[in-house]
């Protein structure tokens, strides 16, 4: 997986990370049906939502899990 990074569109972060979708959900991002998620960067949508940018990409970056 590629490193998730502020700078990405929201669409790059759905083709990179498979659990992007709900980690954005549960921060209060809800970008999966918005027409802008094409152009919008990661940053853009976190300003323009109050949310820490850096917690999300914490979260957005940390490995997937593996069943075992």
């Amino acid at each position: 997986m590629k490193k998730i990074t502020k700078d990405m569109t929201f669409a790059e972060i759905f083709k990179e990370n498979s659990n992007s979708g709900l980690i954005l959900m549960q921060k209060g991002l809800m970008c999966g049906g918005c027409p802008m998620a094409q152009m919008e960067t990661l940053e853009q949508g976190c300003i323009g939502h109050g949310i820490d940018v850096k917690e999300i990409l914490e979260e957005l970056n940390k490995p997937e899990k593996k069943d075992e």
